[in-house]
């Protein structure tokens, strides 16, 4: 019987969207359906699932967006649902797969997370595009849709956009695989985009001519430049950050690995100087160039507190950096709440403060990359100079002794 629903499931949805066409649905149309559908079935080839759950995907994935065709995009979902019911119910009323399929369905809805592994292939079906080349062709498709029911810049539309691509996630196994570096490459493409519409904008508005009609197009798009701002200065301080767990990490690999290498010399070359004293040297070059490392990376790596406590004085003058947390680990909570109260009452000193955080993270991070890449180079060195000195070491040990043996009862010849 199960076999039996899929025609006429595609055969139903098919005729739903022919019956209300709507112009309005640039992107959720009949053929993003399809999509879907195909890549739930692709997804869903990976998993060993029953008949039944896969009757509930091939469902899901049809109805999902029917509810486009009726009501507003926030409650599509449910009307989905609502829709997908009335023909079950009619057709096949199977309780537990009319519950499977509206799980799925409902979702796909931004605010729910998926909880079953059915909800997050549908999930990762529905957002597949996301980690494709396909996604600046579909980005503009649903911006065009959202256009019919509110008008938004591009610019307004690509942080809204990048918003939602940083909080995304992939839930099944094989998408993240599959998907995710894509994902990645088109969150770089979009922020790019946007610290270009950025810096353009903030020119026009410094050098550009204004016309009486110019006035008030600034009034609509100053928001626009203001979040730009915000948007540049949140990605300068997340690109700082990134490098600096990588800084980090490597700072890491260099102590475990030199921790190591003494740890081994330790216990196992010392007991050899006693015979072979020739490896003293190349020992001891061995040793520091580790020890020196180690000692490079800790540096790299420790951290650096400053007093934690600012005066009210420094608050009126714009001179304390609030955002930072050495500046006000010792303060009370009620100097640091009158203290945030006035910096974000004052823009140019809340920007001025996002600026200096900015710079700051930028000095610790280059002091943090000079002294790792000391270390490296002092590792690098010391691994190639010790390996040269235990071969010389080795190679031009002559011998102490020489000794015949002859056996007693022969004759010497």
């Amino acid at each position: 019987m199960i076999n039996n629903i899929y025609k006429e499931v595609e055969d139903h949805v098919t005729k739903m969207f022919e019956a209300n066409t709507k112009a309005k649905l640039i992107f959720h149309a009949l053929d993003h359906t399809r999509k879907i559908v195909k890549r739930t079935e692709e997804i869903a080839a990976h998993y060993k699932l029953t008949e039944k759950e896969m009757m509930a995907l091939y469902t899901a994935a049809w109805f999902h967006d029917t509810g486009h065709l009726f009501v507003a995009p926030e409650v599509h979902e449910q009307k989905g649902v609502e829709l997908m019911k009335l023909f079950m119910e009619s057709h096949y009323p199977d309780p537990e797969l009319i519950a499977l399929i509206e799980g799925c369905i409902l979702a796909t809805k931004r605010s729910v997370a998926p909880t079953t592994l059915l909800q997050q292939i549908i999930c990762d079906a529905d957002t597949y595009h996301l980690g494709t080349k396909d996604f600046k062709k579909t980005n503009k498709l649903v911006r065009k849709e959202a256009m019919m029911e509110k008008a938004i810049s591009k610019t307004e539309w690509d942080i809204q956009t990048l918003e939602f691509l940083e909080h995304h996630q992939y839930y099944t196994s094989y998408c993240i695989e599959l998907l995710n570096e894509g994902k990645k490459q088109n969150i770089e493409r979009l922020r790019q985009k946007i610290a270009e519409t950025t810096v353009q904008a903030d020119e026009n508005q410094l050098f550009g001519a204004q016309t009486k009609t110019d006035v008030k197009a600034d009034k609509q798009t100053s928001s626009l430049i203001s979040k730009g701002i915000q948007t540049m200065l949140r990605l300068a301080s997340g690109n700082h950050l990134r490098l600096s767990e990588m800084a980090d990490r490597k700072a890491n690999i260099l102590i475990s690995v030199n921790a190591i290498i003494i740890s081994v010399s330790v216990s196992l070359l010392f007991r050899k100087f006693e015979t072979d004293p020739f490896l003293v040297i190349p020992t001891i070059i061995f040793l520091l160039s580790s020890v020196i490392t180690i000692v490079l990376s800790i540096l790299a790596t420790r951290p650096t507190v400053t007093g934690g406590k600012f005066a009210k004085e420094d608050i009126t003058n714009k001179k304390v950096n609030l955002l930072f947390f050495g500046n006000f680990y010792k303060a009370t909570l009620e100097d640091y709440k009158w203290g945030m109260s006035i910096m974000m009452r004052d823009p140019e000193y809340l920007y001025g403060s996002l600026i200096k955080d900015v710079y700051y993270l930028g000095v610790v991070l280059g002091k943090k990359y000079k002294l790792l890449r000391i270390a490296y180079n002092i590792f690098m060195t010391g691994i190639v100079i010790s390996v040269i000195a235990f071969t010389i070491a080795v190679f031009t040990q002559a011998p102490h002794n020489t000794t015949v043996i002859t056996n007693p009862t022969t004759p010497p010849l």
